[in-house]
């Protein structure tokens, strides 16, 4: 009988959740969706020495925001719970006590600084990596080279101890990753990791493979960098009798730095000017903030699209995906191997198209509390037809609030445009244009771009002899959107007066 499709997000909260590891989140979750199973999240809290206030809520409160809720975890929890590690200590012992028991494990004793005399010897030797392994351990203080009676005074004693696996000395390891096919490594490469620590935590490598097996994971998507550890993964699933209900692996590719090589990183957000984090963070130890794309103004749909696409394509040529509609495009089997190389001035573009596709409706009530806040006044402008003029422009719900003039006259005028612009003749053909505007009796849009263009050519007058003038005494700005759509929202009376100040400020130059 075939397995429900089980996949698990398992972050540590160390700090703010990388943008990396929203798409392993967002990967899973669309596997799961996909095949109709369960998205789970479990919160990898072994190492206590890392932990960091507030990291938990913060990655409940990035999933929550980006729309992937899982169907079980710490604030859902199902038949598997609890769903954090240090909650299920007491589960560990006993696996790390049958790989004692069975040889497949032993107890080491070293001292931090013996460890580092291992270490120095080998480097010493021109050893290029050295390791706790089958070569090496044979000089150490563990239970393979002490004696029985040592090995009990010392656990007895309470001597500080750990367990690690024993890796056998000439086998290959070989097993199937659904991204990357055969995956083979030989034993020589993998050293004895730590499995449980004498405080009585285990390590990630033992809890992860313990925790996985106990909630019936179907599936481990993971990033790259746990490829290294994957082996070793294989190993203990064998040690433990546990090779029939594997889950099956797949580790996603990098998502790197836009410039140069390497992993995206935090610095590189700093240095480049975009986020690297889903929501704003700040450090509970200094206190120093982080951006998010949350309080950047990008929506989540926009940022979970953009993510999606680094490392993953559909086959075709379609860019914008609504979350059902990525979970029913999405497969592993389109999931690349090579680095993603991310892209800001993309997820911009994201965010542009999914504003666009937003009512005038829905922008003007994400536009109104923040117009509410400068202090403008708003009484006279229709802020549906305004949100309909600026949304062109805009990248960000923000980037509309750039038709300030709208609700305030202009204070001062684009200078370079006045410089460029302004000719003697210039105050003659606004007082013209004052009287064209003037006549139209109904001032739509289309009535002040015909009766605009009828004078243009009545006086022989190119555009570039009007409009910049029209523009910056009715705006103050250079540029913007069509002129005529501007005066048809300010209205007839507050038109002739921004073109009747501006003759004024001029004259009085």
């Amino acid at each position: 009988m075939e397995r429900r499709v089980r996949v698990r997000f398992a972050p540590s909260p160390t700090g703010p959740l990388h943008m990396g590891g929203v798409r392993t989140a967002l990967y899973n979750y669309l596997f799961a969706k996909k095949n109709n199973g369960d998205f789970i999240l479990r919160i990898e809290d072994t190492d206590q020495t890392r932990f960091v206030p507030g990291a938990e809520n913060y990655i409940l409160e990035a999933l929550a925001w980006c729309g992937f809720q899982p169907d079980e975890g710490p604030q859902n929890p199902g038949k598997y719970a609890p769903y954090k590690q240090s909650e299920r200590k007491h589960l560990y012992k006993q696996y790390a006590d049958q790989l004692l028991e069975a040889g497949l494990a032993y107890y080491a004793f070293d001292t931090p600084e013996e460890l580092n005399e291992m270490r120095d010897r080998l480097k010493a030797a021109k050893v290029a990596s050295p390791q706790y392994n089958a070569i090496t351990r044979n000089s150490m203080k563990n239970s393979l080279t002490l004696s029985e009676d040592e090995v009990k005074n010392r656990l007895d004693n309470g001597d500080p101890y750990v367990i690690r696996i024993k890796i056998p000395r000439n086998e290959e390891v070989r097993f199937h990753d659904e991204i990357r096919g055969w995956v083979v490594v030989h034993s020589s490469h993998l050293d004895d990791k730590v499995l449980f620590k004498s405080d009585g935590m285990p390590t990630y490598h033992l809890a992860n493979i313990v925790d996985d097996h106990l909630m019936e994971i179907t599936h481990v998507i993971r990033g790259e960098e746990w490829l290294p550890s994957a082996p070793l993964h294989i190993l203990l699933y064998r040690y433990l009798g546990w090779v029939e209900t594997m889950p099956k692996l797949a580790h996603l590719p990098l998502i790197l730095k836009p410039d140069g090589n390497g992993k995206l990183s935090k610095r590189d957000g700093d240095r480049l000017g975009f986020p690297v984090f889903p929501l704003q963070w700040e450090d509970p130890e200094n206190g120093s903030i982080s951006s998010g794309y949350r309080e950047k103004g990008y929506f989540p749909e926009a940022f979970v699209n953009s993510l999606a696409f680094l490392g993953w394509n559909p086959g075709t040529e379609q860019e914008l995906f609504k979350l059902d509609e990525l979970v029913e495009a999405f497969s592993l089997e389109r999931v690349g191997k090579a680095g993603a190389k991310y892209d800001a001035d993309k997820t911009k573009w994201y965010n542009q198209q999914y504003l666009r596709k937003k009512s005038n409706q829905e922008l003007a009530d994400l536009l109104a509390p923040i117009i509410e806040k400068t202090g403008w006044n708003t009484n006279n402008i229709d802020l549906l037809a305004y949100v309909d003029l600026m949304k062109e422009r805009a990248v960000f719900v923000e980037d509309m609030l750039e038709g300030s003039y709208f609700f305030e006259s202009p204070t001062s005028y684009d200078e370079k445009t006045i410089s460029k612009k302004w000719k003697d003749n210039s105050a003659e053909i606004v007082n013209k244009l004052i009287e064209v505007l003037n006549n139209i009796q109904d001032f739509t849009t289309e009535n002040i771009e015909k009766d605009f263009k009828a004078f243009l050519e009545k006086e022989s007058l190119g555009f570039g002899a009007v409009l910049p003038i029209f523009r910056v005494f009715i705006t103050g700005l250079g540029m913007g959107p069509s002129m005529f759509a501007i005066c048809s929202l300010l209205g007839k009376e507050e038109s002739l007066k921004r073109l009747n100040v501006g003759l004024e400020k001029m004259h009085g130059k």
